[in-house]
């Protein structure tokens, strides 16, 4: 054995590390020859029966087609249709597979709609899924009934994508068509709540699970809520449901005292865990830790930087018959390098191979190269991760994260970004092999690459990330402002709405980046769009935003959405602009948006704001709105407004021409009414078209004032133009 001691000039200053000299030798001695080691093993399935191998092979060999599996359409049954479903590699291939039997009158049954769905949901074919549960009724003929297991699959494939809203809305959609949840449904809900840290929202659910719905929980309703509590640093919180447990008969079993366990540790209460596990037999007849809780305390001790405790535990783990893990393994090296006992490391790994056969594996080598980036030894740590390569030893996402985000610390972002892109094009992240990957991680090089005009690069690994569920709102946030400094304002869009989907608060300062770049780029609608987006995360945009938009909205002749964002902005009380206004009530008349125009002009008076309706009637004149025209003369007559009598005796005159006299005497009677008549040039016209119209009262009401107008005329000057009636205060 070769040792793993170290002598004084291996020791840095303030860290030691471990040669990966050392490291290797004492691998050999754990790794068998690599050429022994098998290459994309899989297991087998042993229970598909041959003709649905034979059916299986041909869909994914070939491109699918009607006749391609004619030649077996007799040998299809119930067992051989759930077992192809199986065995298709490809969700698209399932699916069409599914179709084609039922074309060729399968009836399919509750198992295999849900084996289809949880194909379609595994495979984030979410938006498909979705659909295909909505349609089963249909396609069934309603042979098969929507239950509830079928929402429990597509409430877990959007909580795994990351999509918490569409979770929540879709168990809303499943009570209002009178499906009713089971303690699965609830389970699962709860699960999805508290992984977001929303534990008030799981207190809602689980009171309406009890209350609304009668639905008792069971043990695992239990863990999910204690572990949920626990690791959002509730500890408290977690043993009341923990003692609430006898209340309604559920029997804490070893995974609810291992959730204690871990929430306890986390909160660096490793001696109360550590009582609980010595309780675990005397609370429970026949209730036993296993090796999950001794490994969760040796954790707990660990993280405290407390080895020997550690070591003791697993001295009384294995006195008690059990055999440590490689996890157990791996969470002592973890903490043996952390406290810098290495000496008593490679006493851990001698005892891995001698007592449990196993050998380092991807973690412990991500343990090594963590240690190394820690202590800036980042060359031994570029060592021990091209020794994973030599061993076979398949780096996962924490191998890469690390020496990345070290490697930029460092500033050789020319090597990160070579790493970055081996990342990318091996599909590391979307593998389920290794840990999860953690999106924050990956910051320091997405930062590097938007600077540097890379940002599709930065993008790409982002979208990797999301198709695991795993996102953080700083990536987004970097990656779409990287969008915005090169003018690629629609991918920086179409990521917010990623963001939004996630239930991410953008910051606002992204908001104002994309509404000013789409404003830049002649897209009007894409940045209204961008403004309502704005306003349902509670920002309130500057009121120079909103008239940007809305005049770049009016420069396009967008009317309706124009009109809208007005609208918007009476709503949220932000000062309007009575050129835009006015320019948009034009917009809407001369496109025929009557009714919208008179609707908006309402609303702005009725708020206190007003338009130039003398600018706007002059522009219905002039393209032959006359009847429009009179209605806004009124309108403004009615709200007191100032007239243009010479506009007045126009608009009237042209009415009697068309023979709408009496929208030309309602115009001249409001005047009338309010004194201002007696400078219409326009009377005897509209008496004789009133007369020749067979509107003799009409007609003789305004004769009656032609007399004191005559005379008026007759004394005075013509002051056509001049206005009357200010307007009021």
């Amino acid at each position: 054995m070769v040792s793993l001691s170290l002598s004084s000039h291996q020791l840095s200053s303030n860290q030691r590390f471990i040669p990966i000299s050392i490291f290797n030798s004492h691998l050999r001695y754990f790794c068998s020859d690599p050429q022994e080691q098998p290459q994309n093993a899989r297991p087998r399935s042993r229970n598909a029966s041959k003709t649905a191998k034979t059916i299986a092979n041909l869909i994914n060999s070939k491109p699918f087609s009607n006749g391609l599996l004619s030649s077996l359409l007799s040998t299809i049954s119930k067992t051989t249709v759930l077992r192809t479903l199986r065995l298709i590699k490809d969700p698209s291939k399932a699916l069409r597979f599914f179709k084609w039997t039922q074309q060729k009158g399968f009836s399919h049954t509750p198992e295999s709609y849900f084996i289809m769905l949880e194909i379609l949901g595994r495979e984030r074919n979410l938006n498909v899924a979705r659909n295909f549960l909505f349609s089963i009724e249909k396609h069934s003929k309603g042979t098969v009934k929507l239950e509830d297991r079928f929402f429990n699959s597509l409430i877990r494939s959007y909580a795994e994508a990351g999509l918490f809203k569409e979770s929540m809305k879709l168990f809303q959609t499943m009570k209002s068509i009178a499906v009713s949840p089971s303690v699965v449904t609830f389970n699962s809900l709860l699960s999805i709540l508290l992984k977001r840290g929303r534990t008030n929202m799981a207190k809602e659910v689980y009171d309406e699970m009890l209350g609304t719905y009668g639905v008792s929980p069971d043990t695992c309703t239990y863990n999910v809520l204690i572990r949920g509590f626990c690791k959002n640093s509730m500890v408290d919180e977690g043993f009341r449901f923990f003692r609430e447990m006898e209340s309604f008969n559920c029997d804490a079993d070893v995974v609810t005292y291992n959730t204690l366990v871990d929430g306890l540790c986390r909160a660096g209460k490793v001696r109360i865990a550590r009582n609980l596990v010595n309780g675990m037999g005397k609370k429970c007849e026949g209730l036993n830790p296993n090796v999950v809780t001794y490994t969760t305390l040796i954790r707990g001790y660990c993280m405290k930087q407390e080895v020997e405790e550690a070591l003791v535990v697993l001295e009384e783990m294995t006195s008690r018959g059990l055999k440590p893990n490689m996890i157990t393994y791996n969470t002592l090296v973890k903490g043996l390098c952390e406290a810098h006992k290495l000496d008593k490391m490679k006493d851990v790994l001698e005892r891995m191979k001698s007592d449990g056969g196993f050998s380092p594996d991807t973690f412990t080598f991500n343990t090594i190269i963590h240690l190394h980036c820690c202590a800036g030894n980042l060359d031994e740590a570029l060592k021990v991760f091209e020794s994973m390569k030599k061993f076979r030893i398949p780096a996962d996402s924490a191998s890469y994260s690390t020496l990345i985000r070290s490697l930029c610390q460092k500033g050789d972002y020319d090597m990160a970004e070579q790493l970055f892109d081996e990342l990318f094009e091996k599909e590391i992240l979307l593998s389920k092999f290794g840990s999860k990957p953690l999106a924050a991680s990956y910051n320091p090089i997405f930062e590097s690459l938007c600077e540097h005009g890379k940002t599709k690069k930065a993008e790409r690994v982002i979208r990797q990330l999301m198709k695991r569920g795993t996102q953080d709102p700083q990536s987004y946030t970097t990656v779409i402002m990287g969008h915005c400094k090169e003018g690629a304002y629609e991918s920086g869009y179409e990521l917010l709405m990623w963001m939004l989907r996630r239930d991410f608060l953008p910051d606002i300062e992204i908001y104002d980046y994309l509404i000013d770049g789409f404003l830049q780029k002649d897209k009007p609608l894409l940045a209204k769009e961008t403004l309502e987006k704005m306003l349902k995360s509670s920002y309130q945009p500057k009121t120079s935003t909103w008239h940007s938009v809305l005049a770049k909205l009016l420069e396009k002749g967008c009317a309706h959405e124009s009109s809208c964002v007005i609208v918007m902005m009476l709503e949220k009380n932000v000062r309007q602009n009575i050129n835009l206004s006015t320019e948009s009530l034009q917009l809407l008349f001369g496109r025929g948006q009557h009714e919208r125009a008179f609707e908006i002009i309402n609303l702005l008076y009725k708020n206190g704001y007003y338009v130039k309706i003398e600018e706007v009637a002059q522009f219905l004149l002039k393209r032959g709105k006359l009847s429009e025209a009179c209605k806004l003369l009124l309108f403004s007559l009615e709200n007191h407004q100032n007239v243009d009598i010479d506009l007045c005796n126009a608009t009237i005159l042209n009415l009697c021409k068309i023979n709408k006299v009496s929208e030309a005497f309602s115009l001249c009677h409001e005047l009338v009414e309010n004194g201002l008549h007696q400078k219409l040039t326009c009377l005897d016209d509209l008496i004789a078209a009133l007369e020749e119209g067979g509107k003799r009262e009409e007609a003789a009401f305004i004769s009656k004032r032609l007399p004191r107008l005559d005379n008026l005329n007759g004394s005075m000057p013509n002051h056509s133009t001049k206005k009357f009636r200010p307007i009021k205060a």
